[in-house]
């Protein structure tokens, strides 16, 4: 499901607002969840998972394209672990 497709379905749930006015919702649930990671901080979506910042140490690298090694250095990159309603749910085993 792509953003846009969010926000359609969203909008059919909840005809009474605005699809711009869901667009700007939703686009403000993710441009926080972005805040609070580049400030290294932890979200948690009671239910469904959270997100946090894990960190990759620098390594020797290969470019696919060329073959040719690169260095990476080190960085934080998102992570996303699933709540477990939410992997009960996908599994089937949980109606909620």
């Amino acid at each position: 499901m792509t953003k846009k497709e969010l926000i359609k379905s969203t909008h059919q749930k909840f005809s009474a607002y605005l699809q711009k006015d869901i667009a700007c919702a939703v686009g403000i649930v993710f441009d926080s969840i972005r805040e609070a990671l580049k400030n290294n901080e932890r979200v948690e979506i009671r239910g469904f998972g959270n997100f946090t910042l894990r960190e990759r140490k620098s390594r020797t690298g290969r470019n696919p394209k060329s073959g040719a090694q690169v260095h990476l250095k080190d960085r934080m990159v998102p992570f996303f672990k699933t709540g477990k309603d939410l992997r009960l749910k996908v599994d089937g085993k949980n109606d909620l």
